[in-house]
């Protein structure tokens, strides 16, 4: 059992992390295209581009996290040099000078997610080595993405009390994000212990032929791409939705707060549903409430300030399980590559699962402007045509429903469940004090793999 200090040490990076995210994705395209007026038509692929070279950029930190020397500090050496480069790069983006054009927002979006990536993807990685246990990892990963959801509710109310001004508001979260993320990293980087990595067996060929058969890695792959999709459309849409088709600019901090809440509220629930029903079913449940809550916003028009508010509701109550649960599902996933003999590899994993993350909210960008722009909305204008009002209420409402139910599909029959998990954990123990020769048969192909012959929904 990971002491309670520890575990709550290992969350609070999560906060200032997690307050950057809600500027970065939901606010800064509108900040750039209308704002500062660059247009929504050259944000929109400058983003893009960003967030591609963010994608790319995954893989080869997972692999070095990796692989870098356990005396250093596999996951604290990525996070402690990460952390000021992240902080450069907000402070520089959220505080743009009056001349920021396009290649300001270009070249600091890139070192931005660079940063990111070194600072998060061990620090997510980090997590998922904590604990062996499968509802010990929901509880480490509750924790992390209840510090998330509080950091992002900070986001949104630190800035309302301070100033209205769009600007103003994104240089309040800069100050709060380089004065925080330093402090929250060191005390994460003093208190948590970092697990000694267990020596793979695998290299080479066979150590991708482990990774391309295990089957639970390649459904939650698929499933993350999906619902990664299905969430950036909204939240990339999500101000100009307020802003004008409900026609209520100043009513996109409220609603934001009340999202937020709702999904921290929701966190120990889903917690506990993920003990009873496991952890895929109750996500996929909660991706079923969010698909309820977005398919009437398309109903709604200007002045349904107060019904999009029960939207705003309904959909932050499943906030809490696309959040936390995924998070553990990782982890148990990574255990079936250590049975296989291809252990030391979770920062790769979450690489490879943080780039379809990535890839799905780049390709909302990359569809949504451009769509936006045909229907003829017009940065700047506060009066856009009906077909343009349409066509944001689709994206945002409608457009994310066949993602999310896709994903629903792939995961309801998942078959890493608690006892699958606990045989994989046994074996891996078997295997530390005595370590063949010869590589063994991937899990997914042997015989006698916990996961063969099982049904999907034993718990």
């Amino acid at each position: 059992m990971t002491a309670r200090i520890a575990i709550a040490a290992y969350a609070l990076p999560a906060l200032p992390l997690a307050a950057l995210t809600l500027p970065v994705f939901v606010h800064l395209p509108a900040y750039y295209g209308d704002t500062l007026g660059l247009g929504l038509a050259t944000v929109g692929p400058i983003l893009l581009a960003a967030r591609l070279f963010d994608v790319a950029s995954d893989p080869l930190i997972g692999w070095l996290s990796d692989r870098t020397p356990a005396a250093l500090g596999r996951r604290r050496l990525w996070i402690a040099a990460g952390t000021p480069v992240l902080a450069l790069a907000a402070w520089e983006l959220l505080r743009p000078p009056g001349d920021a054009g396009a290649l300001h927002l270009l070249l600091w979006s890139m070192l931005l997610y660079l940063g990111w990536t070194m600072v998060s993807l061990p620090y997510q990685a980090w997590g998922a080595e904590l604990s062996g246990e499968y509802h010990e990892r929901t509880r480490i990963a509750g924790w992390r993405e209840a510090a998330t959801v509080a950091g992002t509710l900070a986001a949104v109310a630190l800035p309302a009390v301070w100033t209205s001004q769009p600007g103003e508001a994104l240089s309040v979260i800069a100050i709060g994000v380089v004065v925080l993320l330093p402090l929250t990293v060191a005390l994460c980087l003093l208190r948590v212990p970092e697990p000694a990595p267990r020596p793979g067996r695998l290299r080479g060929r066979g150590g991708l032929r482990v990774l391309a058969d295990n089957r639970p890695f390649r459904r939650l792959l698929v499933a993350y791409l999906l619902n990664g999709l299905a969430n950036g459309l909204p939240a990339t849409l999500f101000v100009l939705f307020v802003s004008h088709r409900l026609a209520a600019p100043d009513a996109a901090g409220p609603l934001l707060l009340v999202y937020f809440l709702a999904g921290l509220a929701s966190v120990p629930v889903w917690l506990r549903a993920s003990r009873r029903l496991g952890k895929h079913r109750a996500w996929c449940i909660a991706m079923g409430i969010a698909c309820a809550g977005f398919s009437v916003v398309p109903l709604l028009d200007g002045g349904d300030v107060a019904l999009f508010a029960v939207v705003c509701v309904v959909t932050g109550l499943t906030l809490g399980a696309d959040l936390a649960l995924p998070g553990a599902i990782q982890a148990d996933v990574v255990d079936v590559d250590t049975a296989a003999g291809g252990s030391g590899r979770t920062g790769l994993f979450f690489a490879l699962w943080g780039m379809a993350t990535k890839l799905a909210l780049a390709l909302a960008v990359g569809l949504a402007f451009p769509l936006l722009g045909w229907a003829g909305f017009a940065s700047g204008s506060v009066a856009q045509p009906a077909e343009a009002l349409t066509m944001l209420a689709l994206l945002y409402g409608l457009a994310p429903l066949p993602f999310k139910l896709a994903a629903v599909a792939v995961m309801w029959r998942f078959p890493l469940t608690e006892t699958a998990q606990r045989a994989l954990r046994r074996r891996i123990a078997e295997e530390a004090a005595d370590v063949p020769d010869d590589p063994p048969v991937p899990p997914a192909l042997s015989a006698r793999s916990p996961l063969r012959g099982m049904q999907p929904h034993e718990t």
